[in-house]
């Protein structure tokens, strides 16, 4: 019998307080316009999902999902630039929609800036499509940028209300 060693990959854990400066550092890498600390608060006072992927000592990436009334919102999908291209934030949200499930959602919604075409792609291989753009939603250099806007399906349309015994 051969053993397999499993690879050296980040551990995906539930976002701590005491994570948010290295998660506001990667926010701030990462982004032109980055969500300040207050907001990350903010969604761990929700009780929104919030993961992040970390090595001891270290956090590299995050992910925030809202969930409620049968859906779920990927509010920021977030991989340290450093350590982009490696499969973290594939890893992230496959325990995103994971989590969606968990929470009883048929459908799992994001936006994401047209000019972000990695993560754009990302999400395109895991089967969201566009349903629509908000105009000028983001802040940008010049402006403002539209969001497409995706939707990802989990499971078969469910009746409004349940069958009664006849």
């Amino acid at each position: 019998m051969a053993a397999v060693v499993a690879p050296n990959l980040p551990r995906i854990r539930m976002m701590r307080r005491e994570d948010l400066p290295q998660v506001s550092l990667i926010e701030r890498e990462a982004y032109e316009f980055p969500w300040s600390p207050g907001i990350f608060r903010d969604c761990m006072k929700a009780g929104h999902a919030c993961w992040v992927l970390a090595w001891p000592g270290e956090v590299v990436g995050y992910g925030i999902l809202s969930a409620a009334a049968g859906e779920a919102h990927v509010l920021n999908l977030c991989v340290d630039p450093q350590h982009q291209g490696m499969g973290h934030g594939r890893r992230m949200l496959r325990r995103l929609l994971d989590l969606a499930r968990w929470h009883g959602a048929s459908r799992v919604f994001l936006e994401v800036r047209p000019s972000n075409e990695a993560a754009h792609k990302l999400y395109l291989d895991h089967d969201f499509v566009e349903i629509g753009r908000r105009p000028r939603y983001y802040p940008a250099e010049k402006g403002r940028e539209d969001a497409i806007v995706m939707m990802h399906k989990l499971a078969p349309d469910q009746p409004d209300q349940p069958d009664q015994p006849g």
